[in-house]
Parts: C-alpha cells; structure tokens; sequence
C-alpha cells in the first residue's frame, strides 16, 4: 500500500526544495546522499586525526612534564611561551638556568618555584 504524502523539502546537502514522498527524506535524491555520505565519512577521518594528534601532543607534554630538568625548547612548550619571552625572564632572573657549555638547562623546580611565588 502506497502513501499519497507529498511534502516539500529542502535538500539537506545542495540547499534546493524538492518533493518528498515519505516525512523522513533528507537528500533530493540519490547523487546528493551519496555526495553528503562522502562529507560525513571525510569529516570523521578529520576528526579522528585531530584528536590523534592532541593525544600525540598531550603524551610529549607529559613526558616533558616528568623529567628534572628541561632544555629551551622544552620549557618553552611546557609553559606555552616563545623563546624571545624566555630568555626575557632568564636575562631579568624570574627564571634560574644554567650554562652547560653552549646549552642553556633549566631545572624543573626553579619553573615550580615559579609559579608558587606568584600565587
């Protein structure tokens, strides 16, 4: 038994109105459900590799995290600020290093003692 229900809809992909027979219809037709499958399909390949990469990331910022003692680079992405910033607050003595020949080492409890004395 065939419905009679004829409902104007709007394409949820291309935008253009068109008759649909059933109230549930989202596509104007075959080619633009195909097309919207794509799209989403893309979207969650995007979106699992967003997140793959915050994990790869969050795991670089525990590691970090964990060791005594950090490297410019390392501080810097530890505390979220440029190099120039760094060296700014080393040349004003906010942050105690040390010179290991031509490497610059800073140790994980002068950044703790850090921020324990700003709150």
């Amino acid at each position: 038994m065939s419905s009679n229900i004829r409902v104007q809809r709007i394409c949820q992909h291309c935008g253009n109105e068109f008759t649909a027979k059933t109230t549930v219809t989202k596509y104007c037709g075959d080619d633009c459900a195909k097309r919207a499958y794509k799209k989403r399909k893309k979207e969650e390949k995007i979106g699992k590799s967003n997140e793959e990469t915050i994990e790869i990331k969050a795991a670089t910022v525990k590691a970090i995290q964990e060791q005594d003692f950090l490297n410019i680079q390392e501080t810097c992405e530890l505390l979220g600020i440029s190099r120039m910033t760094l060296y700014r607050m080393i040349r004003d003595n906010r942050i105690q290093a040390t010179k290991i020949g031509r490497r610059t080492i800073i140790a994980r409890k002068n950044i703790d003692h850090l921020f324990n004395i700003s709150s």
